[in-house]
């Protein structure tokens, strides 16, 4: 059935036809992608011909024609996408009756409620309009006739494509500022968890930039998979605007299953790495046309002055371009890394590799021509590779930023997974946690680009970086990544070459990325039974301070909330102890260490009168990893007499005064009292932060937790009531929370560890689940990462030992229930 027939059977051409036609050809769930849009875009024409015709003949109105631009230009109706219209007429018509014309075609249309951009203009006006504002004459270069004189509009199509070229020299730079412009403003499409389909960087709107250059005759995109990209990212709008029912580009978090389920796809992950996936092609696309714009540009400037220089001496010989030697076969040409005249790929197997470091070295793009050349020439390197090949791999990746580009040229033809097979399901593969700025594949490149600066500070920087680049290769299998990358690691870095020994450290560095990290900020560095685990799984010093690198090298790829002056010094801490005891200084069980003069002053204050006593003490701000400045919070001190209830309280009140706590340090020590009789007080040392705003003063903290302990100020309703006055944006479902026993977590108390969604009053509501559960809080080692806190208590029973098994694992049951 055509899109006329579709009109005819409804009765009615008006606007009711048109919208139950419509309608019907939406809910065709067979018929969908470039065919629906094309047959949408037909039955638009055919209605809108229809209210053309009518129109004109009632205003009497000859020599106009109603013209589709944009992306309806190109035949591409979105379900929701908006009409982008304009009325072209000769000037020859009454003005009011070419304003006549105007109503009979956009009434009807708002009438149905559609979206609507529409001008109305006389030749030499669009001409003029396009020559001042460049996003009318990109809508412009898509025009297509709709209805009416089609030599009026043949006539304009030709003007506006000779302007174009005519102006490419000038409007090409303009066009390219807009695209970085908004690159900055709506980000990457490719790493974004909620992209902007059409705006972001490898989004529509670059498809559109890059059909635009092609129409000004000065360069044209890489051909290769770019089709099939766009229909990728228009097909994924479409099942977007048909689950939303609005007219939206950004793919949120709460409609990515659905969107997925509309184009048969197995779930979210499935729908964003294949969107990735076609972003990525934009991208690479636009990188190398922009350049090769560039690059045509600067030749057309400088060519009038060269051929006056050269036409006496040389009679006008066009010289040869200049070709720099890189490193063997490989060689600068034009700003860009080409093969040398003499170079072999069919003989040479390292090539590619070695192509991509001395280009990664030089900070130079290496050509698309070449990796293409290279990608169906190159012989496959022989497993294990020679060393030439694993040398040159460690070279490219110690290149630093330089690094990303060339990475990403050989990723675009899929040299990478020929190279290391296993790449493949990293590729594209994104990250739920908000954390992560990449996605995985980029996040390895990334870890390596900031090893690359840290490889001074170990003895074999070569162990590093491919470490770095292959620690979360275990990401997208079953079960822990680190263990499942360990298995990978292994053969990936015997196929790379290296011997059995190194294969063995770059193994464990995989197996135990995380290690220190999560030991640093999640364990009590005094216990020498945690400092002895890292240390059997290490074995090593050489290992150690590999591992420390790869830890930062790790956080720093990550994103902003992964990695501080905090956690720097903490893990600094923790390699430390970790070093004193694989030099044969095993640590003693420390005695209970005695306060610091403050606490002590605060306990007898707190003994002579009964009641908490505090200090808010700022710390001073230490330097980050990249040498800037940064705070790290204040010291609270809480000195009270030994009480039920007092973790909960104090927690509550830092939350109703929006501090986040990132550490805390609680234990019980004995002073004598007055009557020569020992009296327990509670010391608490905890590292505060506030969430936004100044530090409320310390004597209202201590009014409220005398408060909070007496049972006068509800904390948890007080908590509730803030949550109800200003309630988070809905977004995916968090996981439920989880509750753990640590094994073997300490030989002095129990480690109760609690994953969950991190929310105002979280430790006020697992500090009141312990109180419930009858057991003592000696320390807890909060950490926050993004949405998620991983915190870890330790627990004794009111005897002041371990829990027995059975007891620590309901302990952990009730705190999870409490949260859940």
């Amino acid at each position: 059935m055509t899109s006329t027939e579709a009109i005819t059977e409804s009765e009615d051409s008006g606007p009711s036809g048109y919208a139950a036609a419509r309608l019907r050809l939406l809910q065709q769930e067979a018929r969908s992608g470039p065919p629906r849009r094309a047959a949408l875009a037909r039955l638009t024409d055919d209605w809108l011909t229809g209210l053309f015709t009518a129109a004109a003949d009632r205003a009497g109105v000859r020599g106009a024609a109603l013209v589709a631009v944009g992306g309806y230009g190109r035949g591409e109706l979105s379900p929701r996408s908006d009409l982008d219209l304009l009325l072209l007429h000769d000037g020859n018509a009454d003005p009011a009756a070419v304003s006549a014309l105007a109503d009979g075609i956009w009434y009807p249309v708002w009438d149905l409620g559609l979206a609507l951009d529409h001008s109305v203009r006389t030749p030499g006006e669009a001409r003029k309009t396009a020559g001042e504002d460049l996003k009318v004459q990109l809508g412009l270069l898509d025009a297509r006739p709709v209805a009416g004189d089609l030599g009026l509009v043949a006539s304009l199509r030709t003007a506006i494509l000779a302007d174009w070229r005519n102006q490419a020299p000038k409007r090409l730079p303009a066009l390219h500022e807009l695209c970085q412009e908004r690159a900055e403003r709506t980000g990457e499409l490719q790493f974004l968890l909620e992209p902007d389909l059409k705006e972001a960087r490898g989004g529509l709107r670059d498809a559109t930039a890059l059909r635009a250059v092609a129409a000004s005759w000065v360069a044209d995109a890489p051909r290769e998979g770019l089709d099939q990209a766009r229909r990728t990212l228009l097909d994924a709008r479409d099942a977007l605007h048909l689950t939303t029912g609005r007219a939206t580009d950004r793919l949120a978090l709460q409609e990515q299953d659905q969107v997925a389920e509309a184009l048969g796809l197995l779930d979210a992950d499935a729908l964003l790495r294949q969107v990735y996936e076609a972003a990525r092609t934009v991208s690479y696309a636009t990188d190398v046309t922009w350049r090769e714009v560039n690059r045509v540009l600067r030749a057309r400037s400088v060519r009038p002055r060269l051929r006056a220089m050269l036409s006496g001496s040389l009679g006008g010989t066009k010289p040869a371009p200049e070709r720099a030697p890189l490193a063997d076969g490989v060689v600068e040409a034009d700003g860009e890394v080409v093969l040398a005249r003499a170079a072999r790929p069919d003989r040479d197997p390292v090539l590619t590799l070695r192509a991509a470091a001395a280009a990664a070295e030089a900070g130079l793009p290496l050509s698309r021509h070449l990796v293409r050349h290279l990608a169906t020439t190159v012989r496959p390197l022989p497993v294990p590779w020679p060393p030439e090949a694993r040398e040159e791999l460690v070279t490219l990746l110690g290149a630093g930023e330089a690094t990303v580009g060339v990475w990403e040229a050989l990723e675009a033809e899929g040299i990478i997974t020929r190279l290391l097979p296993d790449w493949e399901r990293v590729h594209c593969r994104p990250q739920r946690n908000p954390v992560h700025t990449w996605t995985v594949d980029r996040h390895l490149v990334e870890t390596a680009v900031r090893a690359a600066d840290l490889t001074r500070r170990v003895h074999r920087p070569d162990l590093l970086l491919v470490a770095a680049l292959l620690h979360d290769i275990g990401k997208g299998w079953p079960g822990d990544h680190s263990v499942a990358g360990e298995v990978i690691a292994r053969d990936m870095a015997t196929r790379i070459g290296f011997d059995k020994h190194d294969v063995g450290v770059i193994a464990t560095l995989v197996r135990h990325h995380l290690l220190l990290v999560e030991t640093a900020t999640r364990r009590d560095l005094d216990d020498p039974a945690t400092v002895r685990s890292v240390a059997e799984a290490v074995s090593t010093a050489s290992t150690l301070e590999l591992l420390h690198a790869l830890t930062e090298a790790d956080a720093l790829a990550t994103g902003p909330a992964a990695w501080s002056a905090w956690r720097a010094s903490l893990v600094a801490d923790l390699v430390k102890r970790v070093a004193a005891v694989l030099a044969g200084e095993a640590p003693e069980e420390p005695e209970e260490a005695a306060p610091s003069a403050e606490h002590e002053r605060l306990a007898v204050e707190a003994l002579r009168t009964g009641e908490p006593v505090l200090t808010l003490h700022t710390r001073p701000e230490e330097p980050a990893g990249d040498g800037e400045v940064e705070p790290v919070g204040v010291e609270l001190l809480i000195a009270l007499p030994d009480r039920p209830g007092v973790l909960p309280a104090a927690a509550g009140v830092l939350a109703l005064h929006r501090l986040t706590v990132r550490a805390a340090d609680l234990r019980a020590v004995e002073l004598p009292n007055e009557v020569g009789e020992r009296a327990d007080l509670l010391l608490l040392s905890w590292r505060v932060a506030a969430e936004y705003g100044s530090l409320p003063q310390a004597a209202r903290l201590r009014a409220d937790l005398v408060r909070a302990l007496d049972g006068s100020l509800d904390i948890r309703a007080r908590l509730a009531e803030r949550e109800a006055a200003y309630p988070r944006r809905r977004g995916v479902k968090a996981p439920p929370p989880r509750v753990t026993v640590a094994a073997a977590g300490s030989r002095r108390a129990t480690v109760i560890e609690v994953r969950a969604q991190d929310a105002p009053g979280l430790l006020h509501r697992i500090g009141n689940a312990l109180e419930g559960s009858a057991v003592r809080v000696r320390s807890a080692h909060v950490s926050t990462l993004g949405a998620n806190a991983v915190d870890a208590f330790y627990v004794t029973g009111t005897d002041g030992e371990p829990l027995p098994e059975l007891r620590a694992a309901e302990v952990a049951r009730e705190v999870e229930k409490a949260l859940g």
